[in-house]
């Protein structure tokens, strides 16, 4: 390993060690969040802190709603799960059979290159970078303002 690459790789370790300890920084502000202290001089804080203790076990899993379906049995989990692993075998197995060679990649180049080169493109994509601005430019004219009417003097 050279100088430089040694340098490049030592700075890397500084940054991700300061993105690490950013992190930490940012996530002991949560920390707070878990636990937070009701101001004693509210005038709400005797509801909050009663509302906080009536709830501090909230969920549980009696509160749920139980399922009107019955749970399947172990019996029929296993043979689900059986045949997921052997469609998931038999997918393994079709796609170790596809050939995946791609062939030369300069062949592949020039065969899609000649394909892009027999589509007709449309007129507005041959313009040049002159005939654009010139159309930006009679664009911008035509949407200027008149300049205003000369109604004459003011009433009085």
């Amino acid at each position: 390993m050279t100088s430089p690459e040694m340098n490049a790789h030592q700075a890397k370790k500084i940054v991700g060690g300061l993105a690490v300890a950013a992190s930490l920084v940012g996530l002991g502000g949560c920390a707070s969040a878990f636990n937070p202290e009701t101001d004693a001089a509210s005038p709400v804080a005797p509801r909050v802190q009663a509302l906080v203790d009536a709830n501090r076990e909230y969920p549980r899993w009696e509160d749920f709603p139980r399922s009107s379906e019955p749970l399947p049995e172990p019996v029929e989990v296993a043979s689900r799960v059986g045949a997921l692993r052997s469609s998931g075998s038999d997918l393994a197995a079709e796609a170790a059979r596809i050939d995946w060679q791609l062939g030369d990649p300069t062949a592949f180049a020039a065969e899609v290159n000649s394909r892009v080169d027999a589509q007709q493109i449309s007129p507005v994509t041959a313009e040049t970078q002159a005939e654009v601005e010139a159309f930006a430019r009679r664009t911008r004219q035509r949407g200027t303002a008149p300049p205003p009417v000369d109604r004459g003097p003011a009433p009085r």
